[in-house]
């Protein structure tokens, strides 16, 4: 039986594009269209469907308002369509924090063109989200605004072996799908003094990336950024990946800094084989890597290059990811020293550190 979808959006000729996308795969069914976020609430309750695409702004209620009513009355997976602006941006992390499980650019001229890349994407998406049933991941409380305290940079030695007492010079949390609300999840629980530098890696487009670290560094202890090319790693300071480019890591003689780069010939940028990886190279023994819910399987060569020199890895459970695509790959390659549920994951890694 194919999955049913319910199409939100107050623009006809969208509303009708998507409806003729979706219904082209056989395994999807497009079962209702609704105008405005109040339409979206009640075709949910009245269709149930098992998926829903839904748009942002619209009259009468937004989609944000949508989201958060649906999921309080009927938990259902929802794919938000957002403009690739900051506000756009903004507004999307809202919905995701709503619970919205995943989003996609709405970009008119692909949907004109009858790009068959949108198609391709809008259909596993889709899928995935539609067959995963999850619902959003209980969210948590910001923690208390931090007080404007300096916190000294800790001098980062050269590689070691590591033992069972050492504390990692560097930890890298990676995420895809359902990225966004686990990162916060477990970036709140960590304390402000907290005494290794941390690499982000969500899979983002641009412009997302600076919205989403402004974000995180309103609700967290520590401090967010999203990272600039020559960044110095900093204990206490977590450094977001930008969107549509890749982030490396380089060692100097008094200290790491992160190489902001674009590079083409990888399918997801950010990666976090390529972050992992560059990790290993630069740190052996001295990182922790830790991979969250997300589809595909990125992160799992990085994450082999990682324990080949000695370095921890940690992986997301099944129970608490979004999707188990991204933690499962690393966990069948035999690659994770732990597996966590995401509540466990930042009071885990703050024992770690600390």
């Amino acid at each position: 039986m194919p999955l049913r979808v319910l199409v939100v959006d107050d623009s006809n000729f969208f509303q009708q594009r998507l409806k003729e996308i979706i219904n082209r795969h056989p395994d999807l069914q497009v079962v209702g269209i609704a105008g405005n976020g109040r339409e979206a609430v009640d075709k949910t309750l009245s269709l149930k469907p098992d998926i829903i695409t839904m748009d942002f702004e619209m009259p009468v209620m937004d989609g944000v308002t949508a989201v958060r009513l649906i999921m309080a009355q009927c938990p259902t997976p929802i794919l938000m369509f957002s403009s690739l602006t900051y506000e756009g941006a903004r507004v999307t992390l809202d919905a995701l924090a709503a619970g919205a499980l995943d989003f996609m650019p709405k970009n008119f001229g692909e949907v004109s063109q009858r790009a068959q890349s949108l198609s391709d994407k809008l259909h596993e998406r889709l899928l995935t989200l539609g067959k995963s049933g999850r619902t959003p991941i209980p969210k948590v409380s910001p923690q208390p605004e931090r007080p404007a305290v300096p916190v000294q940079p800790r001098p980062i030695s050269a590689p070691k072996a590591r033992s069972s007492r050492a504390r990692p010079e560097l930890v890298i949390i990676g995420a895809s799908t359902g990225g966004p609300v686990a990162l916060t999840d477990v970036l709140v629980r960590l304390p402000r003094v907290f005494a290794a530098p941390i690499l982000l890696v969500q899979h983002m487009p641009e412009n997302f990336t600076k919205a989403f670290a402004d974000r995180l560094d309103k609700q967290c202890q520590i401090r967010v950024r999203e990272a600039v090319d020559g960044d110095r790693l900093e204990p206490g300071l977590a450094l977001l990946a930008p969107g549509g480019k890749q982030m490396l890591v380089e060692r100097h003689g008094d200290g790491a800094t992160v190489k902001i780069m674009q590079d083409d010939r990888v399918t997801y940028k950010p990666s976090l084989d390529i972050t992992f990886g560059s990790a290993a190279k630069q740190f052996g023994a001295g990182v922790l890597g830790v991979v969250l819910t997300g589809m595909g399987s990125d992160g799992r060569e990085g994450a082999r290059m990682l324990k080949a020199v000695g370095s921890e890895i940690w992986a997301q459970d099944e129970a608490s990811s979004v999707i188990y695509g991204m933690p499962m790959a690393v966990a069948q390659a035999g690659l994770t020293d732990r597996i966590l549920s995401l509540t466990d994951m930042g009071p885990s890694i703050a024992r770690e550190v600390l």
